[in-house]
């Protein structure tokens, strides 16, 4: 596939789309699965329900192949990052003194559930990374004889900050430490490899970087940890003789399939089964390739204007977050005329945050900056 994807999307022409860290447009595939799932409904109901079954299976294959599971049963389908980071922190048994190793740029998906553990004696400890020489050794140095768990994004939503995944997931292990990793800003940006981080759990809703609808989302948990999680959730799904209705008697799935309890969102995952075919098919080094060089193409525009200041650190490599303010102070003023004009963007961490995707064209990158131009003249 070449790096033209323009008949795989799409938006309007007068819209300048970079804002994938918030929520993504679909491609056309994935309106073309929704149209068809929707009709199916319209004509037949769920006579064909197998065959939605049979989405479901493929979706959590793609998912596995996407972050390179083990097997597809440590692969759940949640219904966003928020849930499934639930699972894990009410999910183990946590003891007075505990504490958990985080970093002070969390989004609140990644810092809330750990925080509510404080009237069970567990304390947060919040690595600052700030101009940190070498952040991942920071969080490091912050673990201790009474940490249960590390748990950082593999992408920082406000600066675009990416550690080193590897030698904390190498580190954790040493120490006994359990690993979680909130991959909502990585995966379907990066190739991800949650058997080279020796992750515990991962997880990532599906409506950023993978395109997806927003209400479905992965949580892998390792093998080796579903039996470290107690279940917060019950009902049908999650049992492991599920559709057999007769039986007095249950027994909780031995996949990561207990973690899901009730009917699946079959509407989503037709749509996000849709989208990351379009990642695989184009496949993820050619996407995080077209990304990282698109974030540079944008650090390059900040750094070329003598009016921009640039947050996003610009000697760490691959950045798929950027974030910038008008140096005269005006960043409220530059982003409102930024939306009123079509672009789709975000504030965040102090400034304007772009976060153009693997598909996005230079001339809609440029579009942006003349009317950064335009606003300053």
């Amino acid at each position: 596939m070449t790096d033209n994807f323009s008949n795989e999307f799409n938006l309007d022409e007068d819209v300048i789309y970079l804002n994938h860290a918030a929520v993504a447009p679909w491609p056309i595939r994935a309106e073309k699965a929704v149209n068809a799932f929707c009709r199916e409904n319209v004509t037949i109901g769920s006579k064909k329900y197998a065959n939605w079954l049979k989405v479901e299976a493929r979706l959590k294959q793609q998912l596995a192949e996407l972050i390179n599971a083990s097997t597809v049963d440590e692969i759940a389908l949640v219904k966003n990052t928020s849930e499934a980071l639930s699972f894990v922190a009410y999910g183990l048994d946590w003891a007075k003194g505990d504490n958990i190793v985080t970093s002070d740029e969390e989004f609140p998906s990644n810092m809330i559930p750990w925080e509510s553990l404080a009237d069970q004696g567990v304390h947060v400890i919040k690595t600052h990374l700030k101009d940190a020489e070498d952040p991942t050794a920071e969080l490091i140095k912050n673990i201790d004889s009474h940490t249960k768990l590390l748990t950082i994004s593999s992408v920082q939503y406000a600066s675009g900050l990416r550690v080193d995944l590897e030698r904390l997931g190498e580190a954790c292990q040493q120490k006994g430490v359990l690993f979680c990793i909130d991959a909502i800003q990585s995966i379907g940006a990066f190739p991800v490899d949650v058997q080279k981080y020796q992750a515990d759990f991962v997880m990532a809703d599906g409506h950023k970087w993978m395109l997806g609808p927003e209400g479905l989302g992965v949580f892998y948990c390792r093998q080796s940890a579903i039996n470290k999680l107690n279940l917060t959730q019950y009902g049908w799904h999650m049992v492991e003789d599920m559709g057999n209705y007769d039986v007095p008697e249950w027994t909780t799935a031995q996949s990561a399939r207990r973690f899901e309890c009730g009917s699946p969102n079959m509407l989503s995952i037709h749509a996000l089964s849709a989208s990351i075919s379009l990642l695989l098919d184009v496949g993820m080094d050619t996407v995080a390739k077209n990304v990282i060089e698109r974030g540079q193409y944008v650090i390059d525009k900040v750094q070329q204007n003598p009016s921009l200041t640039l947050l996003t650190n610009p000697d760490r490599a691959g950045n798929n977050i950027i974030v910038f303010k008008p140096s005269n102070g005006k960043t409220n003023e530059l982003f409102d005329y930024l939306t009123t004009h079509q672009v789709v963007c975000a504030k965040r961490g102090g400034g304007i945050r772009f976060s153009p995707h693997f598909y996005t064209p230079h001339s809609v990158i440029d579009r942006a900056f003349s009317l950064i131009e335009a606003f300053e003249s």
